[in-house]
């Protein structure tokens, strides 16, 4: 059981890396003011737990109920990463990125940031889902819990690194913050664009998978 909880958090921490995610939040909460940021920070990281909590637990279910796939499912989320990326290099502040109001009682409207791209796909990205169906399908019952559990752990590492972004502004300065957030945008970008082209590769295989068993 060590060698697999060691296993999972080894997966679950290449996937998530909280040290390489951390820069993306500062990018795009910039100009939030600290407890909006550790609302987002929160919101974001319990978000992305329960999403991988059911889609591991009930994910081939949910698939196959609603005729979704997982090509699908990153084609959509390469989608949306590359948008988000796009707008860090070039600066934009666009509604995803709009401050939340304490007073505003539409809040709902502006969780889009807490929810995309943070929560999904950055966190609970195809790769994260993944990674959690691959360890809880073949598991007992205890290798579910170490799995869950070793996820929320890395949920909390992300969380607490994410609140700790101001202080690495104030050691980097915000020149070295605005260059990092152009260079995290490169990367979303690039990574959008990896997770699009896997997702049209994977529906290519189905689809000639497909033909194949019919003809």
């Amino acid at each position: 059981m060590i060698a697999f909880a060691l296993t999972v958090f080894a997966g679950f921490f290449a996937i998530m890396n909280p040290i390489l995610n951390t820069p993306i939040f500062i990018s795009l909460t910039e100009g939030f003011d600290p407890a909006e940021k550790r609302r987002i920070a929160a919101k974001s990281t319990i978000t992305a737990f329960f999403i991988v909590l059911v889609l591991a637990l009930f994910g081939k279910l949910i698939f196959t109920l609603f005729g979704l796939t997982l090509p699908a499912f990153r084609i959509t989320g390469g989608i949306l990463v590359f948008l988000v990326g796009f707008e860090l290099i070039r600066g934009e502040h666009s509604k995803t990125r709009m401050p939340i109001k304490e007073d505003d009682p539409d809040e709902g409207a502006h969780l889009g940031l807490a929810l995309t791209p943070l929560a999904t796909p950055i966190l609970a990205g195809p790769g994260t889902i993944v990674t959690a169906v691959n360890f809880v399908s073949k598991g007992s019952l205890l290798q579910h819990i170490i799995t869950l559990s070793i996820f929320a752990f890395m949920c909390l590492c992300t969380y607490k690194m994410f609140v700790s972004g101001d202080k690495i502004v104030r050691y980097l300065g915000k020149n070295a913050v605005a260059m990092i957030g152009r260079l995290m945008g490169l990367i979303l970008a690039t990574l959008g664009i990896h997770m699009l082209s896997e997702g049209i590769y994977g529906s290519a295989i189905e689809g000639m998978h497909y033909i194949a068993e019919h003809q």
